[in-house]
């Protein structure tokens, strides 16, 4: 009958210490041996996050580039506007018992000019506001539509609006001070006009984008001599240009 086999030497529990082992020397740990599922994995995130940058970068360089040929090909100008003339055919101030009423009506015409070569502006339909009077003395005198236009390649378009204001109860003092400008030239005239525009190049036609814009404290004075100053176009609330 032969012999068992000599059976191989155990493994040590962990904290083992061998006796034979030379005094305070510790064998190293060892690393744990995970299973597959636990292994943590390659990441890939940053390899895309730089090719994301790449593909950004060349994305506004290729705008940059196009932006600077458009503007030296085709030079964009803004739009131009100006109160041409203003008229208040009426303007009574009635005082009663219950109050002063003021009566009035006005016309105005705004030009509108487009400087380009070779740009179109589209105008949606337009709201006009007229006022006169600055600061606390301002008083609304009515709002007249304007249908939507074209502005064509350096051409001048324009707009007569007639607004009208009936029976409106003002203060009796500001009724006169207003009536007195009116009578003296020197009433100051507010004109704001709230639409949308697009531009045209190429044949291309751009989304509209809205614009205000505001022409203040022009005298009839100064219309009358023929003095037309420019207007402000305000847009996106914060922007402004003249």
């Amino acid at each position: 009958m032969s012999d068992a086999p000599f059976p191989s030497a155990l493994n040590k529990p962990p904290g083992y210490n061998d006796p034979n082992s030379p005094a305070g020397f510790k064998p190293p740990p060892r690393k744990p041996v995970l299973p597959p599922s636990f292994r943590p994995k390659k990441k890939k995130g940053s390899v895309c996050c730089c090719c994301f940058c790449i593909s950004f970068s060349i994305l506004i360089a290729l705008i940059i580039i196009f932006a600077a040929v458009f503007y030296f090909s085709v030079n964009p100008k803004l739009p131009r506007f100006h109160v041409r003339s203003f008229q208040i055919p009426r303007f009574n101030v009635t005082e009663t018992p219950d109050g002063t009423y003021l009566d009035a009506t006005t016309m105005t015409v705004m030009e509108v000019r487009n400087p380009n070569g070779k740009m179109t502006y589209y105008y949606g339909d337009t709201a006009v506001d007229i006022s006169v009077g600055e600061g606390e003395d301002e008083t609304e005198l009515g709002t007249a539509k304007v249908p939507k236009f074209t502005s064509r390649k350096q051409n001048t378009t324009s707009l007569k609006v007639e607004t009208k204001a009936s029976n409106k109860q003002v203060d009796n003092t500001l009724a006169n001070r207003l009536l007195s400008g009116y009578k003296s030239k020197s009433l100051a005239v507010n004109v704001a006009a709230r639409t949308k525009v697009g531009v045209g190049v190429a044949g291309l036609k751009t989304g509209m984008l809205g614009v205000t814009v505001k022409c203040k404290g022009i005298t009839m004075k100064q219309l009358d001599g023929d003095d037309m100053p420019n207007c402000l176009i305000h847009t996106l609330r914060w922007i402004k240009v003249g």
